[in-house]
């Protein structure tokens, strides 16, 4: 008897030992090898791919400091608020560093660093500084983003013939456009070709648009001499005249059908069939890992001279599979004319590379200006589609991204009948219920 109670003892130790080991494995496991699981509706709780892919592009350390009181009226404990918004970036970039000041109690410090409001942010890295006043992940993915840069890009666009304004806020102006490039760390100017000598050499990439009146030849001359010399060419062209342009296109080889482009898949989606909608794209850089929907308004069809051996060339977008050109007025329900319309599928953007001057020369010509007006835009993702062209014309691959998912709405609305349901439900079933299945369980115990 003895001898089974000192068995079964040392049986309880050996278990006890062997549980004590295996939780103090976990614990180690655990504590070098962390999982986290985000399972809200919205994500609220990690990155998106964007913004860890703008971490990837930042080797080295990043500096934070954010000036701010202990305590606010409205907002409560604002440190604690920062630091759990920063440990999310953190957790893809632990040399992320956080400090904060009191610009209460260090005034001199907030001066110097031209803080304006209670919580703003200053983000530092390789010698450059961005300031944030608006705390979230757009904002400071956006700041990142911009501090990715190795320098600042200059965009320039012709002027004076009545061009669409990276900088306008008309309805044909790229004024939305030219804000998210700004956001985005590039800096934007007009050109003057009857002032300016040539287009200068710092230009990193330059935006033609459609103009309303004729370019003058020598105008034209510095277009030709720019792209000669390898400059890198975003080309927005509309179904109107070239005004002067035609040697352009002939440089670069292009043969540009007449008329606008139809497409029944946009009728289909209550759109007007003018409007052109871009849905699958060829693989390239510019469209990597890019799944928008994209809308070119009255776009022109583009193609290529059968002899234009210069150019590598690739289909960025291709729309209207069912659909045609068609350069006749067309009415309220337009319907194909075989005798006069061109059969889709119609190539609505191109993008040219070639060696030239020991450098890499990239040229993309878009058969819509519209596609990035301030009053078309904001549809699918064209603003989106048009930043990586940007992006892949400046040499900044490593800048294109996918883009931001949208949020889920996570609010709950009830009718009142709902409501009303709901409470009666709380308010007088459920108490009744507990009282039934409590007198039930009294009358068996009684019986």
């Amino acid at each position: 008897m003895r001898f089974l109670s000192a068995k079964l003892l040392l049986k309880n130790l050996v278990f006890s030992a062997l549980l004590i080991a295996a939780a103090v494995a976990l614990y180690q496991f655990a504590a070098h090898h962390s999982l986290q699981r985000d399972i809200t509706q919205s994500a609220s709780n990690s990155l998106e791919d964007s913004s860890v892919e703008v971490l990837q592009q930042l080797p080295g350390e990043v500096k934070l400091t954010v000036y701010s009181t202990r305590e606010d009226a409205e907002m409560g404990d604002i440190r604690k608020l920062v630091r759990d918004f920063v440990s999310l970036y953190q957790r893809y970039k632990p040399d992320i560093t956080l400090a904060f000041v009191d610009p209460a109690q260090h005034p001199d410090e907030a001066r110097k660093a031209n803080i304006q409001a209670n919580g703003e942010m200053l983000v530092e890295y390789a010698g450059r500084s961005e300031h944030i006043t608006l705390l979230n992940e757009p904002s400071l993915s956006g700041a990142l983003l911009r501090l990715a840069h190795g320098k600042d890009k200059l965009l320039m666009y012709p002027d004076g013939h009545g061009e669409r304004k990276l900088d306008g806020i008309a309805n044909h102006d790229l004024g939305e456009f030219g804000k998210k490039l700004q956001q985005n760390g590039y800096r934007i100017g007009s050109l003057n070709l009857t002032i300016a000598q040539d287009v200068p050499q710092n230009v990193s990439t330059l935006i033609i648009t459609q103009p309303q009146i004729d370019m003058l030849p020598g105008e034209v001359d510095k277009l030709l001499r720019y792209v000669d010399s390898g400059g890198n060419l975003l080309w927005l062209l509309d179904a109107e005249p070239l005004h002067g342009l035609e040697p352009l296109a002939e440089k670069l080889g292009l043969a540009l059908t007449p008329g606008i482009v139809i497409d029944p898949a946009a009728e289909e989606m209550r759109a007007p069939a003018n409007w052109a909608l871009g849905a699958g794209y060829s693989p390239h850089a510019v469209t990597h890992n890019f799944n928008l929907i994209t809308v070119f308004p009255f776009a022109r069809a583009l193609g290529l001279e059968e002899n234009n051996s210069d150019w590598q060339h690739t289909t960025l977008v291709e729309a209207a599979p069912r659909g045609w050109v068609s350069s006749r007025a067309q009415a309220d329900k337009p319907r194909f004319d075989k005798n006069h319309d061109v059969p889709g599928p119609a190539t609505i953007a191109l993008a040219l590379q070639r060696d030239i001057n020991d450098r890499d020369q990239r040229i993309i010509v878009v058969g819509s200006g519209n596609f990035l007006a301030n009053t078309y835009s904001g549809n699918g993702g064209n603003l989106d589609l048009g930043i990586n062209m940007v992006n892949w014309l400046a040499n900044e691959e490593k800048l294109i991204s996918i883009q931001p998912r949208a949020t889920k709405d996570g609010a709950v609305v009830l009718s009142k009948t709902q409501l009303s349901f709901i409470s009666i439900g709380f308010v007088v079933a459920v108490p009744l219920l507990l009282v039934l299945t409590g007198g039930i369980f009294w009358w068996r115990r009684r019986q």
